[in-house]
């Protein structure tokens, strides 16, 4: 079983069904798929969201391995993406982590954003690492550190930047699972998970952006009903 908790936002919801369903669409192994929404949390965590924070889940994020119990492993993914892979590939990424005391895997990315607005007028912040957590391959029992209380507290760019782990515990995934549209020329072979960082096809602005084809479709397939009759 592949844990996968998705984030959540009121102003991107077509967006977690459709990751979703691109996720089963394509899927080898048996998934869990479930939304990590804020108001889910309130509970236990009430860090308000930041000026900086472009969705209700920039922080929360960090809260998957406290909500699996620090037991096993699990996937995080932003909701503006679209998977064309085989979210099957990861499990064996996920199984290898314990060999190398791991306690994350993830794109380590090595850009810059080219714009200063991302969807809905957000400021596109720049920073060390950016983009890395969008896609996180957690080995719970290595990030007990992340109890609400911390991520409560500490600050966002420490929390993006990984210092709750040393560098050598960051481990690394290929491009293909986190390809950045809009922001990374077009690759010599299909990217197996597609991020819309700059603004997902649900919205107005982006809905012919590049690639927006793929996201179309799969809202389609999602919607549509099969009739044997």
């Amino acid at each position: 079983m592949v844990r996968i908790w998705i984030g959540y936002d009121e102003a991107e919801t077509v967006a977690y069904h459709v990751l979703s369903h691109s996720i089963l669409e394509n899927a080898s192994v048996p998934v869990s798929i479930a939304p990590l929404k804020k108001e889910l949390s309130r509970g236990f965590f009430n860090r308000k969201r930041g000026e900086y924070d472009s969705t209700d889940f920039a922080i929360t994020r960090f809260l998957v391995p406290y909500l699996c119990d620090f037991q096993g492993y699990a996937v995080f993914m932003d909701c503006d993406m679209l998977c064309t892979g085989d979210v099957g590939e990861l499990a064996n990424y996920l199984t290898r982590m314990d060999h190398y005391n791991i306690a994350v895997r993830v794109v380590k990315h090595e850009y810059t954003p080219t714009t200063e607005k991302k969807f809905l007028g957000h400021v596109q912040t720049k920073y060390e690492k950016k983009n890395w957590s969008s896609v996180m391959l957690f080995n719970n029992a290595l990030c007990r550190k992340l109890t609400p209380e911390y991520v409560e507290k500490t600050h966002g760019l420490d929390l993006h930047q990984f210092t709750w782990c040393t560098p050598w515990q960051i481990g690394g995934l290929p491009k293909e699972w986190n390809y950045l549209v809009g922001e990374y020329p077009k690759p010599e072979k299909p990217p197996k998970l597609y991020h819309y960082t700059l603004g997902t096809p649900c919205f107005d602005k982006y809905k012919n952006g590049p690639y927006s084809w793929l996201w179309h479709q799969c809202k389609e397939r999602m919607l549509s009903a099969k009739d044997d009759n």
